[in-house]
């Protein structure tokens, strides 16, 4: 079983906003798969099941959704596990792709890591403190835009996207669900 987990808040208030292009994102690839979205009280989160693969919406908020992803992987029994717990540093690259926006790159880039640092990202942080390592896949969503210069990045990652920035983006996830091995 494979994990893919998109970050973003919950509820409409969020629905269109920069920080939650996980969730977007995750959305058009359940659509194309025609998987639909159930509720799991075990892990707070929405679940889209496909052949080998679950597609994972935390339903806390950003800055804890490491919860999330630690009681799937421990659900699923897909995390080593040491004599306190999780296993600190293991190799979770084949096992979890993490989709998030990212304020370091621009608007309609974006780029696939591995052991890579959260680089300030409070979501991607919770999920490497709770697993223990940041040795998972990532798909960083370029975000930035002329207009970030004057807005704290707190504020400009909650607020939605223009429709010229939404163009731009729906032009760009299919090129990022191609890269996605399901």
């Amino acid at each position: 079983m494979k994990i893919i987990l998109g970050l973003g808040n919950p509820g409409s208030k969020y629905e269109n906003t920069r920080h939650n292009l996980g969730f977007m994102i995750l959305d058009e690839l359940a659509e194309q798969e025609h998987l639909t979205w159930k509720k799991d009280a075990k892990s707070n989160a929405l679940l889209a099941e496909g052949m080998g693969y679950l597609l994972v919406k935390p339903q806390t908020y950003m800055n804890v959704s490491g919860k999330t992803a630690a009681a799937l992987l421990r659900y699923y029994n897909l995390v080593p596990k040491g004599l306190f717990g999780l296993k600190k540093d293991s190799d979770l690259s084949s096992i979890l792709t993490v989709i998030h926006d990212e304020l370091d790159l621009p608007l309609g880039t974006y780029k696939m890591s591995v052991n890579s640092s959260s680089a300030g990202h409070n979501g991607v942080q919770s999920i490497i403190t709770h697993l223990k390592t940041k040795n998972f896949s990532r798909v960083r969503v370029g975000i930035n835009t002329e207009a970030r210069k004057q807005i704290p990045g707190d504020k400009f990652v909650l607020q939605s996207f223009n429709k010229l920035e939404m163009e731009i983006v729906e032009k760009l996830v299919p090129k990022i669900l191609s890269n996605i091995k399901l």
